[in-house]
């Protein structure tokens, strides 16, 4: 695979077996990057061996950096924090597992602990360290809280929201409310009109209840199955109509914990790659040994890597985000569900991407950063370009 490398350079060409444009698979494709930025895509010619520049030969194939819009934390470390050097470190975990952009996401919290998050990592996305951040709560259904703090759960009261947007000053990416809650509509108008993608997740509504939400301009379902009604064939709930509306993209935990294969398998092929986001719910456990670890001021229990809260008796109870990696995402979803490397890769970066206008991302095209992973046949990561530079992922 790619030879890894240390620095950057003005100027480096990558000979791909497999290269994955917006355009189709280029077999024997070229990548030219210079700085940061892909600046050629095409077919390799008899002329790129006679300019006598270098070129990088890459076998397997090569795929956008991957785009994780849901995650919370791993190495140890919380994206939560108020420390700039934790969300820092997270992020350079993330991209050794491929995932090149991250959205950092918050669970419930006091509000004032949000604000205080939301002013710590607005600068780091104001500075391209992170791609954007997502508020899980406070906003979510008590019936369906999964891993949030019920104490901490509130409605969505106009106050609470401008405070939330304030705090933000803009870099706020995303945010999951509960449709069904006093004052969500308006809330819900109130993050559209500022430029925040709503996602519908943590909720007990029904059908009507969200296909309101989505006409009001949600448009993206929180890790979808989980933390909603399932479906029922008299009382469909929120899920076939998150799946098959066009103006949704919905989320998928691809690690066999949070949905069995069969239901993952469905669900890509209702809502087909375009509108599926590949995401991790990761948490701060990710990468480290089984033990007990915290999410928010829950505690958690990690057994064979499975995340779960650790109840008032010790006892383990709900599922608490997970420890995936999107590295593990990708290989799982190109083994085990079968899918073609194509379509993961969309799943994986571009289709996350588009949804939230992640503009410099996703895509293997001139005029994108050069943000790149290697994978082989089977989904295996091999190797990360991140702003034009390989990782080291020794």
């Amino acid at each position: 695979m790619a030879e890894q490398s240390t620095g950057s350079t003005a100027r480096i060409r990558l000979r791909c077996a497999h290269l994955v444009t917006p355009t189709g698979t280029l077999t024997d494709g070229v990548v030219v990057i210079d700085g940061d930025t892909i600046t050629e895509v095409r077919s390799f010619t008899d002329h790129d061996l006679e300019s006598g520049e270098p070129i990088e030969k890459i076998d397997g194939w090569v795929l956008p950096g991957f785009v994780d819009t849901h995650t919370h934390g791993g190495a140890g470390r919380d994206l939560g924090s108020t420390d700039s050097d934790d969300i820092r470190a997270v992020a350079a975990f993330a991209r050794r597992h491929g995932a090149t952009s991250i959205f950092a996401s918050l669970v419930t919290a006091e509000l004032t602990r949000i604000e205080d998050q939301l002013r710590t990592l607005g600068p780091l996305v104001a500075a391209g360290e992170i791609a954007g951040i997502h508020a899980e709560g406070p906003f979510l259904s008590p019936e369906r809280r999964g891993a949030h703090d019920p104490r901490l759960l509130r409605h969505p009261e106009p106050e609470a929201v401008d405070r939330i947007l304030t705090a933000a000053d803009g870099r706020l990416s995303m945010i999951t409310i509960a449709p069904e809650l006093p004052g969500a509509p308006e809330a819900i108008s109130r993050f559209v009109d500022n430029g925040v993608a709503v996602a519908i997740g943590h909720t007990d509504a029904d059908d009507r209840i969200v296909a309101a939400a989505v006409d009001a301009g949600a448009r993206v379902a929180t890790h979808l199955f989980n933390a909603m009604p399932p479906i029922h064939h008299r009382h469909p709930g929120p899920i076939p109509l998150l799946l098959t509306d066009p103006r949704v993209t919905v989320e998928l935990i691809m690690d066999g914990v949070h949905l069995h294969p069969e239901v993952l398998a469905m669900a890509v092929a209702a809502a087909g790659p375009d509108r599926v986001a590949m995401v991790t719910d990761a948490m701060v456990a990710t990468g480290m040994d089984d033990g007990d670890y915290r999410l928010g001021d829950l505690e958690v229990a990690v057994e064979a890597g499975v995340a779960r809260l650790r109840t008032a008796d010790g006892s383990v109870g709900s599922i608490a985000g997970s420890t995936l990696t999107m590295q593990a995402a990708f290989g799982y979803a190109v083994q085990t569900l079968g899918l073609s490397i194509t379509d993961v890769a969309a799943m994986a970066a571009t289709t996350p991407a588009r949804t939230h206008r992640l503009d410099s991302v996703g895509t293997v095209e001139p005029g994108r950063r050069a943000d790149l992973v290697v994978v082989d046949d089977q989904g295996n990561l091999h190797a990360v370009m991140a702003a034009g530079q390989w990782e080291d992922r020794q």
